[in-house]
């Protein structure tokens, strides 16, 4: 039996795919918006968890690098995520976390059930659809420190408030603010954010 935890924040699309999930003999389905992920994680200890990025807040008290790593419940959670191709920032975090399995959600429900078997068994799994959205992460020109800086500018932090929590400068910082927006081809910090926001980098 494959013990599977989804992790979705919508309660009828969660409710209804856990569902459809646990009609399959061989697939035992637990479920958890985000900010309950990690007590489920421990309670539940499964064989693979099933996450939808489009959901994963930025100020989860679960993140998916977490979710991965160590740290966890002493090994990492195998993972399985639920993307579309046309936000690829989403994608290399995923892959950055090390996920091993990504499932377009426009595709055919037996590819999910595919993925699922294939990362409880430990291997990976790619959905072709996902292909130019990987193409496109790759491409990302934004840097680790660049995306920090703008995740917390996206949440309303000022140029100090971002500097002591990532214990830079404020010319630091508008520094990073400028080579955002000159990347990015925006018009100003605001418009970074909507550009990076739409592309799924943060």
């Amino acid at each position: 039996m494959i013990r599977v935890l989804l992790v979705h924040d919508a309660c009828l699309l969660r409710l209804a795919l856990a569902e459809q999930l646990a009609r399959e003999p061989d697939l035992e389905v637990f479920h958890a918006p985000w900010s309950h992920a990690r007590g489920r994680l421990r309670g539940v200890r499964p064989d693979l968890c099933v996450v939808d990025l489009d959901d994963e807040p930025a100020h989860a008290p679960l993140s998916l690098a977490e979710l991965t790593g160590p740290s966890a419940h002493g090994r990492g959670c195998r993972v399985l995520v639920l993307a579309t191709a046309d936000r690829p920032g989403q994608l290399r975090r995923a892959a950055e976390a090390e996920a091993l399995g990504y499932v377009n959600k426009a595709s055919d429900p037996d590819l999910l059930l595919t993925g699922i078997r294939q990362v409880a068994a430990g291997r990976r799994f790619v959905d072709d659809s996902l292909g130019f959205g990987f193409l496109k992460a790759a491409q990302m020109p934004l840097t680790r420190r660049e995306l920090s800086v703008l995740s917390l500018a996206a949440r309303g932090a000022s140029v100090a408030e971002i500097a002591r929590s990532l214990h830079l400068s404020n010319g630091t910082v508008r520094n990073y603010m400028a080579a955002i927006t000159r990347k990015t081809g925006a018009r100003n910090r605001i418009d970074a954010i909507r550009i990076s926001q739409g592309e799924g980098w943060v």
